[in-house]
């Protein structure tokens, strides 16, 4: 709950919708033991007196009743009528909604029907031909409006059920002997709860609006008890004489549905499990860059066609500080294939994505160094440079590509578009192309396979379109981020033969991020292995695997099995990696580490090496010349 409040309190809108809303219901729960004229004493004599008159503080209406006094009451009575439409509505909306959505099938087509045909009617003629046939009066016009919103709850509710209806927290339930009462009261309701929710502090606002509407035409409440709608129809008389009696309840209903309003946006971010990391703003474009110092100048790498140096992202989480890449300082070349490995959340991923500005922010910060395409600083560089280079000269290829195609549009049309956004060519050139890069991943049928939605595809297969997609711009450098993980072992060959006999071919420079020692040793050239957002060695991939120099590298390759004679003992590296919003100093792997000392826990330890090798470690497994390399 202090959680969901604190969600709720930054987003400033909200807020102010939400203490509005509190002033007002506060009034109204006081109105009984204010010092309020009687709403309903006429006095004709002192009718339609103006504001700050003497015992009167808002004026009187046509009949000399107190402004003040009918205001407070007619909204105490809007807001109970709104309100107890509201909960009507969504119990009973809700209760339709989870037994369609639950048990499908006939029961959930002769449910949906009926509401098919209520919402057939435009609302509000349906809602006063419900006050006609039950005749005027407020709590008449409370179950019209409660009954002309129950579809809205219920299809709602219904779409939310359907998909859990068949999750395998459910089926378990089933299989554990539940029944439909207990598992809905158990597993599907809980899950409903903050659509619910949602649903309520959006349409309350909504109700209240309705309620007026039909007091206004003189079917809700009745004289001489006041609701906001009542006054605003009793004063349309006066509207251009004495316009106060009109503004005043108007005035009231705006800022109540106002505030009910910002405050059901809020409570609906704030009850989103995606936003809860406080981000309740709409992700910018490119990452945002708060680099103190200007990046370090460019130096000599060898014909790299993409060089890192020092590059530092941060998450900015209220007041924590994430340091998720904490200075990393790669080089790829054409041709070459570098492998990024690592345990997971140790910065690979991040490192990356930070190349091209992909990190979301908020909350991703790229807080100092570089990333230079062929000699380019991309870091900082302006969003129409970026998406220029983004899928053209510098492509990616995703973990998951069931999560990042689109499901509703055909593969080939998908193609056609990555193609067209930085080529100027006809929609049935970029067709041939697409299906042309289908072939080239070895895609059999592709004619066929191009016109297929994604779900139509095996993994392997969507793999091989997320890969064509990387392809179709002929880029100069892909970064694949662990593009075989669920794939099974037979794909995963495949995959990687394709990867690699395209890098050949064209001379691509490839950046492989994964955590798998035989998929690097079959297909990289170098290898960078990170931990805590840091690289803490490189080099060869043949020197790493044969003779590994830092303990945590030596501790991975140990944690491969191997077939064979089961000789060997598989070692599993003791402890976690460490939290980075609070890395202690020194080494971040020595609280794992067999052979750390009390050297290694102090001091800022350099990654240093000559040549092609280099490690990040004060006492390495194997000894490596000395020269510092970053």
């Amino acid at each position: 709950m202090t959680q969901f409040l604190a969600l709720l309190l930054r987003n400033r809108l909200a807020a102010a919708g939400g203490i509005v809303l509190l002033v007002v219901v506060v009034l109204a729960v006081l109105t009984p033991v204010l010092p309020l004229a009687n709403p309903d004493a006429t006095d004709t004599a002192n009718r339609f007196q103006p504001a700050l008159s003497r015992a009167h503080l808002l004026g009187t209406d046509h009949l000399g009743r107190d402004l003040l006094s009918r205001l407070l009451w007619g909204t105490r009575l809007s807001l109970a009528v709104g309100f107890a439409a509201a909960i009507f509505a969504a119990t009973l909306g809700a209760a339709i909604g989870i037994i369609a959505g639950y048990f499908g099938g006939r029961t959930d087509n002769l449910i949906m029907r009926g509401v098919d045909m209520l919402m057939a009617f435009p609302y509000i003629l349906l809602a006063l031909a419900i006050v006609a046939a039950l005749g005027p009066g407020l709590g008449n016009a409370l179950i019209a409006v409660a009954a002309v919103n129950i579809p809205f709850f219920a299809r709602n509710i219904r779409g939310v059920t359907v998909g859990l209806a068949h999750k395998e927290f459910v089926d378990a339930a089933r299989l554990s002997g539940l029944g439909h009462g207990r598992i809905i009261l158990t597993e599907i309701l809980p899950n409903v709860v903050p659509v619910i929710v949602i649903a309520m502090s959006t349409t309350i606002g909504w109700m209240i609006l309705e309620t007026a509407g039909l007091s206004f035409l003189g079917l809700g409440s009745q004289p001489p008890q006041a609701d906001l709608g009542s006054m605003l129809g009793e004063a349309r008389s006066a509207l251009i004489t004495n316009p106060l009696t009109s503004i005043v309840p108007g005035a009231m209903i705006l800022v109540i549905v106002m505030g009910i309003n910002l405050l059901g946006d809020g409570v609906r971010d704030a009850l989103d499990p995606r936003l809860r990391s406080g981000a309740l703003t709409r992700p910018m474009p490119a990452t945002r860059v708060d680099r103190p110092t200007p990046p370090p100048a460019e130096t000599e790498e060898g014909g790299a066609v993409l060089a890192l140096s020092d590059l530092q992202t941060q998450f900015h989480v209220k007041k924590r500080v994430y340091k998720a890449v904490g200075g990393a300082s790669l080089a790829v070349r054409p041709g070459e294939c570098l492998g990024i490995i690592g345990e997971s959340g140790s910065g690979k991923s991040v490192t990356a994505l930070s190349v091209m500005g992909l990190v979301a922010s908020p909350p991703g910060v790229i807080t100092a160094g570089a990333a230079r395409y062929d000699g380019q600083d991309l870091i900082g560089a302006r969003y129409e440079t970026l998406r220029r280079l983004r899928g053209d000269r510098i492509a990616y290829i995703f973990q998951d590509p069931l999560a990042t195609l689109h499901p509703l549009y055909k593969v080939g049309d998908q193609l056609v578009e990555a193609i067209r956004c930085h080529r100027t060519v006809s929609k049935a050139e970029a067709w041939q192309r697409a299906i042309d890069l289908l072939k080239q991943v070895r895609i059999p049928n592709a004619e066929s396979r191009a016109s297929s939605f994604p779900h139509e595809m095996s993994g392997g297969m969507r793999q091989r379109v997320g890969i064509a997609m990387a392809m179709a711009n002929d880029p100069d450098v892909i970064i694949a981020d662990e593009p075989t993980t669920a794939l099974d072992v037979t794909v995963q060959a495949q995959i990687l033969s394709l990867l690699n006999d395209l890098r050949r071919e064209r001379g691509l420079a490839i950046v492989f991020i994964t955590h798998d020692f035989g998929v690097v040793g079959q297909l990289c050239d170098r290898i960078a292995v990170m931990y805590a957002g840091r690289i803490v060695e490189q080099g060869p991939t043949e020197a790493i695997l044969t003779t590994p120099a830092h303990p945590y590298t030596r501790r991975l390759i140990a944690c491969v099995p191997e077939l064979g004679e089961g000789r060997r003992k598989l070692e599993a590296i003791p402890g976690l990696p460490p939290a980075v919003d609070r890395l202690d100093p020194g080494c971040a792997f020595a609280p794992r580490c067999e052979k750390a000392r009390a050297a290694c826990l102090t001091g800022e330890i350099a990654l240093a090496g000559s040549g092609q090798r280099a490690v990040r470690c004060l006492f390495p497994e194997t000894e490596i010349p000395s020269e510092q390399s970053a």
